[in-house]
């Protein structure tokens, strides 16, 4: 698989395109997408989620990607390295640190577009606007300090985006929808996967959210969520560099032993057949 690499700490990318010319690649730098216009299909590790207007997407080095478009889309890529938001020792007691820092190692490819609400994305779009303003004029005195004050406003608007605990609204009795997108949500916190605390969210009694989920989808709550974790999971064997330890940590399980034979009960194989099978 192609891996792109940034040379620079920093750069934007700003085009429309009528049809997506990448193949499927991964990149060695942070990477922001903006959805200026248009709609089609994100495909990011394996999930597949629609775009349109105003969506924002955050990739990491380890994400790998491609877009099937629909309709003229017009994209901005803000693309940045390690380097630009490396913790000074000035900053070491600042409280954005530790903010972006988390959201920044947080896996959110399994989310689609961080931000719904519509005031959020006039907010990232307008931040989005003044950077590349400001790129485009990248000689003048305190352009460094500009463009990564701007970087942080928009990272912690996206971070307050992803970690916002919203309250929950009670699921329609005709639809489990709402569960659904839970789950893919939180699928790397397994705390928040348990009966109980599905039920609680969606105002439920642990025995009736188990009957209304199988009814409406055939399998069971635990039979979907590990299901769904192991899809993620191949596509984290296929097309990432991570160890079997470090992807057991990803998604919550208590070692690396239990992870090895979760997968193997799913798929019939362990996971390290599987990578090299491919």
């Amino acid at each position: 698989m192609k891996r792109y690499i940034l040379h620079t700490p920093f750069s934007i990318y700003h085009f429309e395109a009528h049809t997506w010319m990448h193949s499927v690649h991964k990149h060695t730098y942070f990477e922001i997408i903006f959805v200026l216009k248009g709609k089609g299909i994100h495909h990011i590790n394996g999930n597949t989620f629609p775009y349109q207007d105003g969506d924002v997407f955050l990739l990491g080095p380890e994400d790998f990607h491609s877009f099937e478009i629909e309709a003229l889309t017009e994209f901005s890529f803000v693309r940045f390295n390690e380097s630009i938001h490396k913790e000074h020792p000035s900053d070491k007691d600042r409280p954005w640190q530790p903010v972006i820092r988390t959201l920044l190692t947080t896996s959110s490819q399994s989310r689609g577009s961080l931000v719904v609400d519509k005031q959020e994305k006039q907010k990232l779009h307008q931040l989005l606007a003044v950077l590349e303003a400001e790129s485009a004029n990248d000689q003048l005195p305190y352009f460094e300090i500009i463009r990564d004050s701007l970087m942080r406003s928009m990272l912690m608007i996206l971070a307050r985006n992803l970690f916002r605990e919203t309250p929950a609204k009670p699921v329609l009795k005709d639809s489990v929808e709402a569960i659904l997108g839970y789950i893919k949500q939180h699928i790397y916190q397994p705390e928040n996967l348990s009966i109980e605390h599905l039920a609680r969210t969606f105002h439920y009694a642990p025995a009736y959210i188990s009957l209304l989920f199988k009814k409406q989808t055939g399998e069971s709550l635990k039979q979907y969520i590990v299901k769904h974790k192991i899809k993620l999971i191949e596509a984290r064997l296929l097309y990432s560099q991570l160890s079997l330890k470090e992807i057991a940590d990803e998604f919550g399980y208590t070692d690396e032993s239990h992870f090895c034979k979760q997968f193997r009960k799913y798929t019939g194989t362990t996971p390290t057949l599987f990578r090299k099978r491919d």
